[in-house]
């Protein structure tokens, strides 16, 4: 028996990365998991074929975030393929992207999170929970500098978290719990290449000051582990170098 035995969860952004191995993750333990993409649908046919082939259960479902139409059809997506919906895990984002349109951080790293919750909410179960995932450099982004080329995708990702956390009341009313998970930079991901790029050596210089950066199977189990955790609603999971920033790990925010 697997703690997600008869669930169902979204994982959005999890065509690759660290959002594709929670999805496994999640599958591993139960879960049916609706696997989304914004474009790439051969990788997310990919993660759906893995987790198959490990006898859990999976669809792929492309969704633009940044849109109404996305955010319901990727909602509707979990009733219609599996009769539920259990688990939402806000992944996906972005901003260092070249080539968006002014504000496309907000637009994605706010907007987005909360249409596709609000879009999520009226079908999901009592006893069903969100986790919001970002990262250090944004959740602490009002007390402790990040660098330059991140800042405006951290302010748009800690206003997206501060957005979310706003509809905690609404959730608890429907006994529905939120949890937020932040991270360091994460070893391989899209974000940390982007930055490195811009700014050569931010990366390394990051491991060095925090000793170790997780890598992306690390963060993700930290992720599956919060979708089941006995925590407070409004709980937030450190995983690794918190202490740099005034906090020691794994403690509530």
């Amino acid at each position: 028996m697997g703690l997600l035995d008869n669930k169902t969860a979204i994982v959005t952004g999890s065509s690759r990365g660290i959002g594709a191995d929670v999805a496994k993750l999640l599958a591993a333990e139960g879960a049916a998991v609706v696997v989304n993409y914004r474009q790439k649908a051969p990788r997310a046919n990919k993660v759906v074929a893995e987790i198959e082939a490990a006898g859990g259960r999976a669809a792929a479902v492309g969704a633009d975030l940044t849109t109404q139409e996305g955010v319901q059809a990727l909602a509707s997506a979990a009733m219609e393929n599996f009769g539920t919906l259990d688990v939402l895990v806000l992944n996906a984002s972005g901003g260092m992207e070249s080539g968006m349109e002014e504000g496309y951080a907000l637009k994605l790293n706010r907007d987005a999170q909360v249409n596709m919750l609000n879009a999520a909410v009226p079908l999901m179960r009592e006893g069903s929970r969100v986790v919001f995932v970002t990262s250090h450099q944004a959740h602490f982004i009002d007390s402790v500098p990040t660098m330059p080329e991140y800042e405006p995708v951290a302010r748009s990702k800690r206003a997206g978290e501060d957005a979310l956390r706003a509809l905690i009341p609404n959730l608890a009313d429907k006994g529905i719990s939120f949890v937020v998970v932040s991270g360091d930079m994460i070893e391989g991901t899209v974000t940390a290449t982007l930055l490195d790029r811009s700014n050569p050596g931010a990366i390394e210089a990051r491991r060095a000051e925090a000793g170790k950066l997780y890598s992306v199977a690390e963060f993700a189990a930290e992720i599956a582990k919060m979708v089941t955790a006995d925590v407070e609603t409004g709980h937030t999971e450190y995983a690794g170098g918190a202490d740099y920033f005034g906090k020691s790990t794994g403690q509530a925010g």
